[in-house]
């Protein structure tokens, strides 16, 4: 497959990504419509094109999670399955590249089996956007918006959890109700139990898949990080030792997303500057050892190398590693010994601070903070008028409710609080 159009579908926007890699696929494989449901916490399931059949309802994110105990471990399944209440013919990809694996299904009106060798480069393809799509998640939120996000994780997590024990509760009375050996309507009876059950099957399967967006294993955690380390560290000749977390260490426990995000993108920011910002010395690092553990308050990394000895916690300041893990309560230890070699611990506590930062950037739109980026980069009204591609006078509206909602009367004030807070 042409790794143009392949590169096309990658750099789309979010809204484009389906369509476009609906369109570089017809060719290879004909299909009349596609539906996807991976690990992302934004927009997990998403669907393009036409229903199948005559249907009159859309494809559901319940039927395309019950192909994920029918995928092999090639990655790809033929078959015909149930889509917006229609059995049609399917080819379903599952991509290893991110923890869930990530599905698409391609709806289709044929049920002559594609040949394998053709689906190959159509797998490679859905690879190609999934790692693409993992590599940015891994990247840590900027503080300045993290805080935010981390709370409305939790209100989310607490109303699908108060929606979910209401639903449960009504189906079960439902299903008492129904089981009544005093209904004289047998058929009904039956209808309803049937219904009842399939509900709570599929309500329980949609609390699943929510754990499952929002929280992590401990050791898939870990083992992703290693993935991406040794990565970093092969093509440089520098050996990785893991201190690989058992069951005393939390490598079973459920982790928030954000957490194990953050902590992973500092191991690698620290790994980086290990290689890269110890320099002036012959004594250069030949081996790198990572450590994870999870107690009831936090999780805790570390990561030692054989270096210099040379780095210090302003190795980290360009890196913004404290920056980030500040904006979760988190913090950073550095342990250098000149001439032996340095230790960087990072911790971040499982549950928000009681009292988080008060961070004055949480009043801004999402616009008001595109205005606030780029002015906080030095451009002019009509510049961020042009990047933006709204008018000057929309930008001088928007500067003006920045203003009031930071408490500043000058650009300069504006922008001081944008660098402090992460916003630019």
């Amino acid at each position: 497959m042409d790794l143009t159009v392949a590169a096309e579908v990658i750099a789309a926007p979010k809204p484009e990504t389906l369509p476009r890699l609906s369109a570089a696929l017809a060719d290879a494989l004909h299909h009349t419509g596609l539906a996807e449901l991976t690990n992302c916490a934004q927009s997990p399931f998403q669907t393009h094109g036409e229903s199948p059949g005559n249907a009159s309802s859309a494809v559901t994110i319940g039927e395309v999670a019950a192909l994920r105990p029918l995928m092999p471990a090639s990655g790809i399944w033929q078959g015909r399955a149930t889509m917006a209440g229609v059995e049609v013919p399917v080819v379903a990809l599952s991509s290893a590249r991110s923890k869930p694996a990530a599905l698409l299904v391609l709806l289709r009106t044929e049920d002559t089996p594609v040949p394998q060798e053709e689906l190959a480069p159509v797998l490679a393809m859905w690879d190609l956007l999934t790692a693409h799509r993992v590599g940015l998640q891994t990247d840590a939120i900027p503080p300045g918006r993290l805080a935010t996000s981390r709370a409305a994780a939790a209100a989310r997590a607490m109303a699908i959890s108060e929606l979910g024990e209401a639903h449960a509760t009504a189906l079960t009375t439902l299903l008492q109700t129904l089981r009544d050996r005093d209904l004289d309507d047998t058929d009904a009876r039956t209808r309803g139990i049937d219904l009842a059950v399939t509900a709570l099957s599929e309500l329980r399967s949609r609390a699943e898949l929510d754990q499952v967006l929002v929280e992590e294993r401990g050791s898939d955690a870990f083992e992703r990080l290693t993935d991406s380390l040794r990565r970093i560290l092969r093509p440089r000749g520098v050996q990785l030792d893991l201190g690989i977390p058992g069951a005393e260490e939390g490598a079973d426990r459920m982790l928030p997303g954000d957490v194990v995000n953050t902590v992973s993108a500092a191991v690698r920011a620290v790994v980086y500057a290990s290689l890269e910002d110890q320099g002036g010395s012959d004594r250069q690092v030949s081996r790198i050892h990572v450590g994870w553990k999870v107690d009831n308050a936090d999780v805790r990394a570390t990561v030692r190398d054989d270096g210099p000895g040379a780095l210090s916690r302003r190795s980290f300041d360009t890196r913004r590693v404290i920056e980030r893990l500040a904006a979760l309560g988190g913090r950073l230890e550095v342990d250098a010994v000149p001439g032996w070699g340095t230790t960087v611990t990072v911790e971040v506590p499982l549950t928000p601070p009681e009292t988080p930062r008060e961070d004055p950037l949480a009043e801004l739109g999402p616009r008001e903070l595109e205005v606030l980026e780029q002015l906080a980069h030095g451009r002019r009204n009509r510049d961020i008028a042009q990047q933006l591609h709204i008018s000057e006078s929309t930008v001088k509206f928007h500067l003006a409710k920045i203003f009031d909602k930071l408490g500043v009367s000058s650009r300069g004030e504006a922008a001081a609080l944008a660098h402090h807070w992460g916003a630019a």
